[in-house]
């Protein structure tokens, strides 16, 4: 397989800036055996106050290691009261930005307009945009997988002529901290999905070569089976990532399996 492989953890609201560098220390010695290829990475995305914590993991582990950040505004600078901009993620470390992530479209109200603003700006920048799709429960329930996936790639990609230096996550929304993780059919047929509409905007050969991450109650116990899922290049890690010891097994087992 020549596509990248990521394994990135979402920290969401949790962890203090003093409990991050508690983490550090504590998946150092975890993660220093582990080998991985030269365009393979990991990465952590936590509060914005400890992303500067995590360039302590960027400069210790033997393999390439990228904080990374949860959000971002799309203009540099502004009257844009409690927002953030992505030079101030950048002079704090990170690497990569969540953006579209399913609490942010329901919590934050964020359209795909909203979206494809952000992914622009961060990509522009030099960052790595994760870009977040998924389906709701009772989406899915009505059989509306594909048709949601496609609105939502077509809506926050409607203005790039390509898809390079871009990860794709798939999110089921039904999944997110449920702790009932899609089953191996439902991932091999979003992904799939992601992969027709990428073929069909750009070409198939930039369908071919872009990563597309599952997320969505990601444990180590079901992390071999995921990995071995057709078309499944990593994994975008919600709650497991906050412990280091099941995020450390998590990037183990699908390293070694793949």
């Amino acid at each position: 397989m020549t596509r990248r492989r990521y394994v990135f953890g979402n920290w969401k609201m949790h962890r203090t800036k003093l409990e991050a560098v508690e983490f550090v220390k504590a998946i150092i010695p975890l993660l220093s055996p582990i080998s991985l290829r030269e365009r393979d990475a990991v990465g952590i995305a936590p509060a914005f106050t400890s992303i500067e914590a995590m360039k302590v993991l960027e400069d210790n582990l033997p393999f390439r290691f990228l904080p990374g950040a949860q959000n971002v505004f799309w203009e540099n600078q502004g009257a844009f009261t409690g927002e953030i901009s992505i030079e101030m993620v950048k002079e704090a470390g990170a690497r990569f930005v969540l953006v579209g992530h399913s609490e942010r479209r329901m919590f934050f109200a964020e359209t795909d307009e909203v979206i494809a603003k952000k992914l622009s700006a961060v990509r522009t920048a030099g960052l790595l945009p994760v870009f977040c799709v998924g389906e709701s429960l009772s989406e899915k329930e009505q059989g509306k997988t594909e048709e949601v996936l496609r609105s939502q790639l077509l809506g926050g990609l409607a203005s790039f002529p390509d898809i390079d230096e871009i990860v794709i996550a798939y999110e089921p929304v039904w999944a997110i901290g449920s702790g009932k993780a899609a089953s191996a059919k439902d991932v091999l047929g979003a992904h799939a999905c992601c992969r027709q509409v990428i073929a069909e905007k750009f070409s198939p050969k930039a369908a071919e070569k872009v990563s597309i991450l599952y997320g969505g109650s990601v444990k180590p116990d079901n992390v071999n089976e995921l990995a071995n899922v057709d078309g499944v290049d990593g994994f975008l890690v919600g709650g497991a990532s906050l412990s280091a010891s099941s995020f450390a097994d998590i990037i183990v087992r699908f390293y070694q399996e793949v």
